[in-house]
């Protein structure tokens, strides 16, 4: 069993950043594709971005693409997502997730076994 704890979240500007932080317990890290997803008011929880096992591998949603970065350090157990440029439109919560196959990548909610419990960004403008 895999247990997420989210951190990192807050309330910015427009235009600001934020490093989300996402640390792992209770299983092998390392062999874990990790994932962020973010869910807004009354929307369905959404793709951000993943990072295979071996960190070689990154994919993202293209409204973020070239603004957020997935990185992880299998020597923390943590993986990270760091958010630059915000903009009010990613105001929402922030989920980290754990996948164990190795399809990659993985973008839909059922395709991951372990979520945390999430962290609220929120953007002014």
């Amino acid at each position: 069993q895999v247990q997420l704890v989210e951190s990192g979240g807050g309330l910015v500007q427009a235009g600001g950043s934020l490093r989300l932080s996402c640390a792992a317990s209770g299983g092998t890290f390392s062999s874990y594709t990790m994932g962020w997803f973010r869910q807004a008011p009354g929307k369905e929880r959404e793709f951000v971005a993943a990072i295979s096992w071996s960190g070689r591998s990154t994919d993202y949603t293209d409204s973020v693409k070239g603004r957020f970065t997935i990185a992880r350090d299998d020597a923390k157990n943590t993986v990270y997502l760091q958010m630059n440029s915000l903009k009010p439109e990613d105001t929402a919560v922030y989920y980290c997730a754990a996948d164990n196959r190795l399809h990659f990548p993985p973008v839909l909610v059922e395709e991951y076994d372990y979520w945390g419990r999430g962290t609220q960004v929120t953007v002014s403008s």
